[in-house]
């Protein structure tokens, strides 16, 4: 190892999942971090000292790995967790959704809603999330205290929605939002996110992929996410949603494109030329009965995908542990092949995939120096979790948040001993109940 030098943290006394190119696991690694910064990622024997460092962190033989990476959500949803189960996608959000998200959302109901998410996916070890919603600014400020790390994106549609009562002003508040947060926080990312190609006309999905493109952020948008949808989208222009969005100058590196389950091959075509991003969210996407998303044809196209969770409305909860072990285990009894989706291409599937759909790959989502300090810490110590044979399979399969014991957000501590240290997570809880109470259905 290298000379000595002062560390802000060193991990060590764990096995390091890097999710490297090389996939490396060091069975006995060592982290170093500075200034957010991972400075060391390397083996370590027994009887070499340690290096000198403000904090000291042991493993206890844990799993020492990238930060799990959310690319969709609707993190304010966790306010209307399990308010409408059990209906179709449209009756959902015609009925439901829209009609809660009109009465009930303000800038201070967003605010509380984001602080319950961040909390759940924090102490269940997700790092980094990508989130579209209304009342962006409010949910950035969350994200801001919480001490995660997000790309967040000002909800666009063309009728009334809650913060833009005019609709024509959608774009110019997303832009608005871009402006304010841009630069200005090193974890906040700012970004728009247009509902659907049936929600947003082609003038406002024009105008939206404009403000994106100067801005260099990046452009979400659910598509081909229903049979209905594409179904409507040809009746009205002729092509499937993927292809109307490329004729119209939708598609570039800097898109993501949400569920994307309805494809075809000129799809797949046309999204592996433009160079965009997928984010796939199987739970909530088997909850609605949507269909299952081809994440095996999208990774054989190079496409880079990311999983998610989508809100708490539809999922109903935000563990991306359960989130993989359910994507894997879909994809192996829909193709009866029980190879299909392995364990690695999963766990990548979560952080350095994730990461690389929605524009970060170059920060976070492996544990390689010179990247964001982004790492979490697994409590392989548990029934559930013995023996371990191969800690890959475990995290997949096996492992749920509640075993994620340490989180380290660029470099600061945000998790320790499953205490969240930036969150007082009683009196949000407190605080939603009370939400909760007034929400009438």
């Amino acid at each position: 190892m290298k000379k000595d030098t002062p560390y802000d943290i060193v991990v060590h006394n764990g096995t390091v999942l890097t999710v490297n190119a090389a996939f490396d696991i060091l069975k006995s690694g060592i982290v170093c971090i500075a200034d957010g910064t991972l400075k060391r990622v390397e083996e370590r024997t027994a009887d070499e000292p340690l290096p000198a460092a403000r904090h000291v962190i042991d493993a206890q033989g844990g799993i020492i790995m990238p930060g799990l990476v959310n690319t969709h959500t609707h993190a304010a949803m966790t306010l209307f967790r399990g308010m409408a189960d059990d209906l179709p996608l449209i009756t959902w959000l015609n009925d439901y959704i829209f009609k809660a998200e009109a009465q009930w959302l303000n800038p201070e109901s967003v605010y509380t809603g984001t602080l319950l998410s961040c909390a759940e996916m924090l102490l269940s070890g997700t790092t980094t999330f990508c989130d579209g919603y209304f009342f962006e600014d409010a949910v950035a400020h969350a994200v801001k205290e919480s001490g995660m790390r997000a790309i967040l994106a000002q909800g666009i549609v063309d009728f009334p929605a809650p913060g833009v009562a005019d609709p024509k002003k959608n774009v110019a508040e997303a832009a608005q939002f871009i402006e304010t947060w841009q630069g200005k926080n090193s974890l906040v990312t700012p970004g728009l996110f247009c509902h659907s190609p049936y929600t947003c006309s082609e003038e406002t999905l024009k105008k939206a992929r404009k403000v994106a493109d100067e801005a260099h952020s990046l452009f979400q948008i659910h598509a081909a996410e229903t049979q209905n949808e594409v179904k409507e989208i040809n009746q009205k222009h002729g092509t499937s949603p993927v292809q109307y969005l490329d004729r119209i100058g939708v598609l570039n590196a800097r898109t993501l494109l949400v569920h994307a389950i309805w494809v075809n091959e000129a799809d797949f075509a046309c999204m592996a030329k433009r160079g965009v991003g997928v984010s796939v969210a199987t739970e909530s996407e088997m909850k609605l009965a949507s269909g299952v998303a081809p994440i095996p044809e999208f990774l054989k196209r190079g496409i880079a995908v990311g999983i998610g969770t989508d809100g708490a409305a539809s999922n109903n909860n935000l563990d991306m542990f359960q989130e993989m072990d359910t994507a894997a285990k879909l994809h192996k009894v829909k193709r009866l092949d029980p190879t299909v989706l392995d364990a690695r291409q999963v766990l990548a599937l979560a952080t350095k995939s994730g990461a690389e759909a929605i524009g970060l790959g170059e920060q976070i989502g492996s544990l390689e120096e010179g990247k964001k300090a982004d790492l979490i810490i697994i409590d392989t110590h548990k029934p559930h979790l013995t023996p371990l044979y191969d800690p890959v399979s475990h995290l997949v399969y096996s492992a749920s948040g509640s075993d994620v014991r340490d989180v380290i957000i660029e470099g600061r501590l945000v998790v320790r001993d499953r205490a969240l240290l930036t969150i007082n997570v009683e009196a949000v809880m407190e605080a939603v109940e009370h939400l909760a109470r007034r929400i009438v259905i």
